[in-house]
C-alpha cells in the first residue's frame, strides 16, 4: 500500500482531508469499499493498490494522486490513444468540419453569382476585386434597387462601383437620414451622389457630423450648411485641419473681413477645396501685377469669390492678352476687372467676335474702336443682343443719325444696357422742359445714366434760377457738394474739366462697404441693367 500526502501549505488554514483506502483492504467480512464508511467519504475505486487523498484548504482543493508503476503508464496512454482515435472517428461521423480550401471555393463560388447578377444588368464589376460583398446575388440586388430609387443609373454606379460595397441598412440609410435632417433637400440627393458618391461610406459621428460643426465654427450659418452642401458635397470628405482651414486664413491674410467669411464661402464654398500655394496664391498675386492692390483684390472677393476658381494659366492670362490684342491700353486692365471681374474667366474671343459683328452691322461700328468701349463698360462683352438693338433703334427713333448714334455708343456704352422706359422718360423730359439740342446728348450720351428725379430735374431747376448756361457734363458731371459750390459762382468763363464720368476710381473699390440707399433712380437704374445682361 503507497500513501502520497499532501504537504508544503504556506499558510495555516482549515485542513480537511478525505481519506480512501485502497480497494482490496477489507474490514471484517465486508471490504471497506462497500462499507458506509467508504460511501460517506465519496472515495474513487482505481484498479491497484494504493490510496488518493484529497483535501481543501482556504477554498482550494488538491488532490494525490497513487505512484503507479512505470508499465501501468504505459498500458495507460496506449489505452487513452486508443479512446482519443475511437472519439475522432465517433466526431467525425456526426459532423465533418470543411476545410479551409472548402471554405474558398464556396465563397469564390458565390462571388461568381453575384458578379453574373451584375453583369447581367450591365454592371461592370472588374473594379470590385478585393471588396466584400454581399454573400448572395438577392441582396446585391436590394442594394441596386436601393440606388436606383434614389436617382442613380447603371451608368452613375458604373463611375463608382465601390458604391456597392455599402450596406443599405448600415451605411446608405443612415448617412441619407442625416443629410435630410440637416435641411439638404431630397430632391438633389441624385446630383449630391454622383458628385460625391462616398459619403455613401461614411460614418456620421466620425465623419460628417464634425464637418457641418466646423462649417458653422466658420459664420457659415445653420441654414446656409444644407445649400453649401448641395453646392459641394466634397467638402465632407476634407480634412478640418488641411486645406479648409488654411485657404481660410489666407484670405484673411490678404485683408478679406473675418465678418465676410461666412457670406463667401456660403456663395462659393469651393474655396474650402482650394489649395493656397497652387490656386489661390498665384491667382492673387496675378492680379497684383496687373496693378490691382492687394487690398483691392481682397475686396473682389468679398464681392465675387467665384474668381478664384478661374484657371490662371489657360484662361485668365489668355483673356487679358486677348484684352491688349484689341487695343485695351494695359493701364486700363486693372479698371476693367475690378468693375468686371468676370472678364477674366468667361471664354472671351468668341463673346467680342459676337459683338463686333453686331455692331459693325447695326452701327457700322470700327473694330478697333471694341477697346475704348471694353474700357469705359468691360460689362458690354456680356450683353445679349436683342437689348442691344432694342436700344440702338429707340436712339434712332430719337433723331440721331447712325454716326451719332455710333459716337454716343462708343463714348458711353452702357446707353446698350439701361432701362429702357427710364431712358425714355429722361428723353422726354430732355426735349420738352430743357428744349436742348441733340448734339447736347451727343456731346455728354451719360446724361441717360442719371436718375431723373434725383439728380437730373432738381439740378436743371437750379440752374434756371440761377440763369446759368452751361454743358450737360458741368451740371451732372460733380458731385452735390460740387455742384452747390458752382452754384455759388456769379458768371462761368470757363467750363471746369471734370474726369470722364465711365472711368472707374479705384479708391472707391478699397473703401469700406456701406449701405445703399433705396430711393436712388440710377441704382435703380443698375438694376435694370443688370437684368439685361447675359
Amino acid at each position: 500500500m503507497k500513501i502520497r500526502f499532501c504537504s508544503g501549505f504556506t499558510k495555516p488554514g482549515f485542513l480537511l482531508v478525505h481519506f480512501e483506502p485502497p480497494s482490496v483492504f477489507s474490514v471484517g467480512s465486508r471490504s471497506l469499499a462497500d462499507s458506509t464508511y467508504g460511501n460517506l467519504c465519496n472515495h474513487k475505486k482505481r484498479p491497484g493498490i494504493g490510496l488518493t487523498v484529497q483535501c481543501a484548504i482556504a477554498n482550494r482543493r488538491f488532490s494525490s494522486r497513487p505512484v503507479d508503476s512505470p508499465r501501468r503508464e504505459r498500458s495507460r496512454s496506449s489505452s487513452g490513444r486508443d479512446k482519443d482515435k475511437d472519439k475522432g472517428r465517433e466526431s467525425q461521423s456526426l459532423y465533418s468540419r470543411p476545410s479551409l480550401l472548402e471554405m474558398n471555393k464556396e465563397k469564390a463560388a458565390n462571388r461568381a453569382r453575384v458578379y453574373e447578377f451584375l453583369r447581367g444588368i450591365g454592371i461592370v464589376p472588374d473594379e470590385l476585386d478585393g471588396l466584400e460583398l454581399p454573400v448572395t446575388a438577392d441582396v446585391m440586388k436590394e442594394r441596386v434597387d436601393f440606388l436606383h430609387k434614389i436617382g442613380l443609373t447603371i451608368e452613375d454606379i458604373n463611375n463608382y462601383p465601390l458604391v456597392l460595397g455599402c450596406s443599405v441598412k448600415k451605411n446608405m440609410v443612415p448617412v441619407l437620414d442625416y443629410l435630410g435632417k440637416l435641411g439638404v433637400r431630397k430632391s438633389t440627393f441624385t446630383e449630391f451622389l454622383r458628385r460625391y458618391p462616398q459619403v455613401l461610406h461614411a460614418s456620421v459621428v466620425i465623419d460628417l457630423a464634425p464637418v457641418v460643426k466646423y462649417l458653422q465654427g466658420l459664420d457659415i450659418k445653420p441654414s446656409d450648411v444644407p445649400r453649401v452642401l448641395e453646392r459641394y458635397p466634397e467638402v465632407l470628405g476634407f480634412k478640418l485641419e488641411g486645406t479648409m482651414s488654411t485657404s481660410v486664413a489666407y484670405m484673411v491674410g490678404i485683408g478679406v473681413a473675418r465678418r465676410e467669411i461666412g457670406g463667401i464661402l456660403t456663395r462659393y464654398p469651393e474655396i474650402l477645396g482650394m489649395r493656397v500655394a497652387r490656386i489661390i496664391k498665384p491667382f492673387v498675386e496675378y492680379l497684383e501685377g496687373l496693378g490691382i492692390p492687394k487690398l483691392a483684390v481682397a475686396r473682389l472677393i468679398e464681392k465675387r469669390p467665384h474668381i478664384l476658381g478661374f484657371e490662371l494659366d489657360e484662361t485668365a492670362k489668355r483673356n487679358v492678352q486677348t484684352l491688349k490684342d484689341i487695343n485695351v491700353r494695359e493701364t486700363a486692365l486693372p479698371s476693367i476687372i475690378a468693375q468686371y471681374p468676370d472678364i477674366v474667366g468667361i471664354d472671351l474671343e468668341p463673346k467680342l467676335e459676337t459683338q463686333r459683328k453686331l455692331l459693325c452691322s447695326a452701327i457700322d461700328l470700327n473694330p478697333e474702336d471694341l477697346g475704348p468701349m471694353i474700357e469705359r463698360m468691360p460689362q458690354f462683352v456680356s450683353l445679349n443682343e436683342p437689348p442691344m438693338l432694342k436700344h440702338i433703334a429707340f436712339l434712332k427713333e430719337c433723331g440721331f443719325s447712325i454716326e451719332e448714334t455710333r459716337e454716343m455708343v462708343i463714348g458711353c456704352p452702357q446707353v446698350l444696357a439701361l432701362n429702357l422706359g427710364i431712358m425714355k422718360l429722361s428723353f422726354e423730359y430732355f426735349q420738352k422742359e430743357m428744349r436742348r439740342p441733340l448734339q447736347d446728348l451727343v456731346d455728354f450720351p451719360a446724361f441717360f445714366t442719371y436718375g431723373l428725379e434725383s439728380t437730373v430735374r432738381p439740378r436743371h431747376k437750379k440752374v434756371l434760377r440761377k440763369g446759368i448756361k452751361c454743358s450737360l457734363a458741368w451740371m451732372l458731371n460733380c458731385s452735390d457738394e460740387k455742384f452747390e459750390q458752382r452754384m455759388s459762382y456769379d458768371t462761368i468763363d470757363i467750363e471746369e474739366v471734370e474726369s470722364d464720368p465711365s472711368i472707374f476710381d479705384m479708391s472707391t473699390l478699397m473703401q469700406p462697404e456701406r449701405e445703399e440707399s433705396d430711393d436712388s433712380e440710377y441704382e435703380e437704374e443698375e438694376d435694370d441693367e443688370d437684368e439685361e445682361f447675359a
